[in-house]
């Protein structure tokens, strides 16, 4: 009996391991290349719901470094931002990188954390939606600013630029419990969410 089970643990093992004694005997010359094998050196394609999240993030990377040319290539030359700020919205991308590079002089360091990111897509139209926090030292004090963004992307030949930046700011005290806690300082003026300057 015990020799019949690791006989039977012994097979079992063999063809867990896709290996049959049989075919471990008799292996071909020239075996075809396995999956993986074809798979390693050639990437599968992304869907465009796959692009346009990478490139959000790949945008909000150089945003939270301040590198305004290498977020060029995610915007339409065109594009429309709407801040998160009461002010009129910014018509085209120079005028954007102007009001960015003057609000990225206020803060020193920053982290942004984006999350619940819902991507529609329609044709060569997208909408991705997402929450945000960002920690920064804004005008020489700590802020934890959070709020949402909505962005409207058009296909333009294999990229997703951004046709439309729309960023709202959560106000720190809205539906909080009263608490003896100090209220968290309020956020600037001018707040520096993703999509706003």
């Amino acid at each position: 009996m015990k020799l019949s089970c690791k006989i039977l643990f012994s097979l079992l093992f063999a063809l867990a391991l896709g290996v049959s004694p049989a075919r471990a005997q008799h292996k071909p010359k020239n075996p075809p290349p396995s999956s993986t094998e074809t798979s390693s050196s050639t990437p599968l394609p992304m869907s465009d719901t796959q692009k346009i999240d990478e490139d959000i993030s790949e945008m909000l990377g150089y945003w939270q470094i301040g590198s305004v040319d290498q977020m060029k290539k995610y915007y339409s030359p065109d594009v429309m931002v709407v801040s998160g700020a009461w002010e009129p919205p910014l018509a085209g991308w120079d005028a954007y990188a102007r009001a960015y590079q003057a609000q990225r002089a206020r803060i020193q360091g920053g982290q942004l954390d984006r999350t619940n990111t819902l991507i529609k897509l329609e044709g060569s139209t997208a909408w991705a939606t997402y929450q945000w926090e960002y920690f920064a030292v804004i005008d020489q004090a700590q802020h934890d600013v959070r709020g949402h963004t909505t962005l409207v992307l058009e296909k333009q030949g294999d990229d997703w630029v951004i046709v439309l930046d729309h960023t709202s700011v959560v106000s720190d005290t809205l539906g909080q419990a009263s608490t003896s806690a100090p209220a968290p300082a309020q956020p600037p003026a001018a707040n520096p969410g993703p999509g706003q300057h």
